[in-house]
């Protein structure tokens, strides 16, 4: 049965991945064929599915800023750092009271300085990108 699941899962892997090469998205391609392989060997067929949904849905949200952002936010003055108790991660959600900043060029993101890191953050979701030491 697992040889079944390996073969199945490396088979859903490989035929997301040939389709990366036509599509933008990598992080939505990259996250579903993880997600699939990891559903499919903790749950088997059934898993595959449910995991290559969750991880494309997770690959698509922490897709990397441009460099153009990045440097965007690295030049931004240092205004003054809010302090929040909870860790800072990539792909989970900054508190509300947490003021946003926007970046003009690219409405895509915005960024805030929390607990002296520059985080570059999804607005509508509030989802760190990326944290800049």
């Amino acid at each position: 049965m697992k040889t079944k699941i390996i073969i199945a899962s490396t088979l859903v892997t490989l035929a997301l991945g040939g389709s990366a090469l036509a599509d933008e998205a990598n992080g939505t391609v990259t996250g579903a064929a993880g997600g699939a392989v990891t559903g499919a060997i903790v749950a088997g067929p059934v898993g595959a599915a449910v995991g290559g949904v969750v991880g494309a849905i997770a690959g698509t949200a922490i897709d990397p800023p441009p460099e153009t952002v990045v440097t965007y936010v690295q030049q931004q003055p240092v205004q003054h750092s809010v302090v929040v108790e909870q860790p800072i991660v990539v792909g989970k959600p900054i508190p509300q009271e947490v003021v946003l900043m926007p970046i003009a060029e690219d409405p895509r993101y915005s960024y805030t300085i929390v607990n002296e890191q520059r985080l570059i953050v999804d607005p509508q979701t509030r989802t760190v990108v990326r944290v800049i030491q």
